[in-house]
């Protein structure tokens, strides 16, 4: 069994393309192509089906797909294992994480830890609150990012109370109006972030009983932050967003509280190798530090 054909093909899956999977893992272009040819040689089906967009799963890869991402899980595992049994400071930490905190935590907490463990690499996975409780569910990360409570019953640390804040142009006049007025949020254009299934602020909408007047709707945080600073109405974000902003902006807090609870989440603490416990530890003493009162 050559468990690298595997780990070609998973990383073609997700990056869905044999040249940026090629970029990623250090190999040729046609190092990737033919190692994805002998492996669908090996299990006599195709797997893989090319196009002008790249590449997709076949109905036969889309069978095969989990038994093979349990394959490098399990492999990831052993050598953990073996690390942990050796003693040494070194390890492969796949970590999940969503923009704000790729942004605004991980480059301090990785440069800090590295410090302490320079043996210790991380393979770092963007995504959504969804797509990251489903990674490390199935294995495919070793801890991950997320806002609280997880959905599919992980094993999780609280971190951070992350509170909304309402977001104005300094020009604004309710620019530092303590607390922002709810009545103003129902008629001042909105600028809407596109959450995709992570609705929360909808849901402060819904508890104030309001809704807003949206102008426009955005997928990218900092889009938002630069169309606010440039007057085009006003919006609501977690404070992590707003943190360390190029773009000039005012925060007011609301009415009432709002936040979403950031955690760290593994699929079982019982489980995890030590080079995963000693990152979340590390994690723990970053953000108790970071935001002593």
């Amino acid at each position: 069994m050559n468990i690298t054909r595997y780990q070609i093909f998973l990383k073609v899956v997700e990056r869905g393309s044999f040249t940026r999977a090629a970029e990623e893992l250090g190999f040729t272009q046609s190092s990737v192509s033919h190692a994805i040819q002998t492996l669908e040689s090996d299990v006599g089906l195709p797997l893989l089906a090319r196009n002008r967009g790249g590449v997709s799963l076949t109905a036969d890869g889309r069978a095969l797909l989990p038994y093979i991402a349990e394959i490098c899980n399990a492999q990831h595992r052993m050598e953990e294992a073996a690390i942990d049994l050796r003693g040494l400071e070194t390890g492969l930490v796949r970590l999940a994480t969503f923009t704000s905190v790729s942004v605004q935590w991980l480059p301090y907490v990785l440069k800090s830890f590295q410090e302490q463990y320079p043996g210790i690499e991380f393979e770092i996975l963007p995504g959504d609150y969804n797509q990251i409780e489903q990674w490390v569910a199935e294995g495919r990360a070793d801890c991950g990012f997320l806002r609280l409570p997880s959905l599919l019953g992980l094993d999780v640390w609280l971190l951070h109370q992350d509170q909304l804040r309402v977001i104005l142009p300094f020009s604004h006049p309710l620019a530092g109006k303590e607390p922002f007025p709810s009545s103003a949020l129902a008629e001042l254009p909105f600028i809407q972030l596109d959450e995709g299934g992570d609705n929360e602020i909808g849901a402060v909408f819904d508890s104030l009983q309001i809704r807003p007047n949206v102008r426009y709707t955005v997928k990218d945080d900092q889009t938002l932050l630069a169309m606010v600073s440039n007057g085009l109405g006003i919006s609501i974000l977690p404070e992590l967003m707003i943190r360390r902003s190029p773009f000039p902006v005012v925060q007011c807090r609301l009415e009432k509280t709002f936040s979403r609870t950031i955690g760290i989440c593994v699929k079982d603490r019982n489980a995890c190798s030590a080079s995963t416990r000693r990152f979340i530890q590390h994690v723990q003493r970053w953000v108790s530090t970071t935001y002593e009162r």
